[in-house]
């Protein structure tokens, strides 16, 4: 199946992409679910879940520098032939850390390199609109041939990085409607999503949790460009299926067919 895309420089990349915190134990609800997630989440299962999102056209995956990543991708691409193109997200506390973190990505074959959050933040100076220790990173990112980008959960990053004129081809950035971790308004955000010429990657749709699929999903796409992609973590294939159906519905202004949730209280509304 064929899932519409958009280009970023060289790469088509599939407006729904596979996310990674759910594989990686990061609920953002509780330590007993993120202890759960990891258990659960072996090599052969994330396999098992990205399977199915090749087969539905998305084409790409976002997370850190992890190995369980890494060898899940190989054994995708050798059982299927199916290649996901990898938005890789190196941290450290360091410019040091962080460009040892660079080298593994290139190491390890990522197309896109995005400094994470807890560098790009801790870095962001507002109001001289720059970003510290920034340059060398994104340099060396270009320099080992991968599109350089910013993971942030701060929206000031993205207009900042615009005025500074850094080489940045894609911002990663929270954006769902009940504003979990979006830093402002949902509104500002949309307007900033908007008034970016460069790739967002929205990641949060459904708020980790806290908002339904056919409500966030949707919400996204209906606020953002038709260059702007998004990131949904699934647990199993069914949800894949049901996300896709959801995306595919709101980009092409068509409503998605799926079976809803019952219960004993909605019998009066069959």
């Amino acid at each position: 199946m064929a899932f519409p895309t958009t280009k970023i420089e060289q790469h088509e990349v599939s407006r729904m992409i596979c996310g990674s915190n759910t594989f990686n134990g990061f609920s953002h609800f509780s330590a007993a679910r993120d202890r759960w997630l990891r258990d659960y989440f072996t090599t052969e299962r994330v396999v098992e879940v990205m399977a199915r999102c090749a087969e539905q056209g998305l084409n790409a995956l976002v997370s850190g520098t992890v190995q369980k990543m890494y060898d899940a991708m190989q054994s995708l691409e050798r059982q299927t032939g199916w290649h996901m193109k990898w938005f890789c997200t190196p941290s450290g506390d360091t410019e040091k850390e962080l460009l040892e973190g660079i080298h593994w990505a290139a190491d390890h074959g990522a197309e896109f390199c995005l400094p994470h959050t807890c560098y790009t933040d801790t870095r962001l100076i507002p109001a001289e609109n720059r970003i510290a220790e920034i340059e060398k990173p994104i340099a060396l990112i270009r320099k080992l041939g991968m599109i350089p980008g910013l993971s942030t959960h701060r929206p000031e990053a993205i207009t900042v990085g615009d005025k500074a004129g850094y080489d940045l081809q894609v911002y990663i950035q929270p954006f769902n409607p009940a504003g979990f971790l979006c830093g402002v308004e949902t509104d500002w955000m949309a307007k900033i999503i908007q008034n970016t010429p460069k790739t967002v990657l929205c990641i949060k749709a459904l708020a980790a949790g806290r908002v339904m699929p056919p409500t966030g999903i949707p919400f996204v796409y209906n606020n953002i460009k038709d260059n702007d992609i998004l990131a949904v973590g699934f647990l199993n294939p069914g949800e894949v299926d049901e996300d896709v159906a959801i995306g595919l519905g709101a980009i092409t202004a068509a409503a998605a067919r799926r079976e809803l949730t019952y219960s004993r209280s909605k019998q009066i509304f069959k």
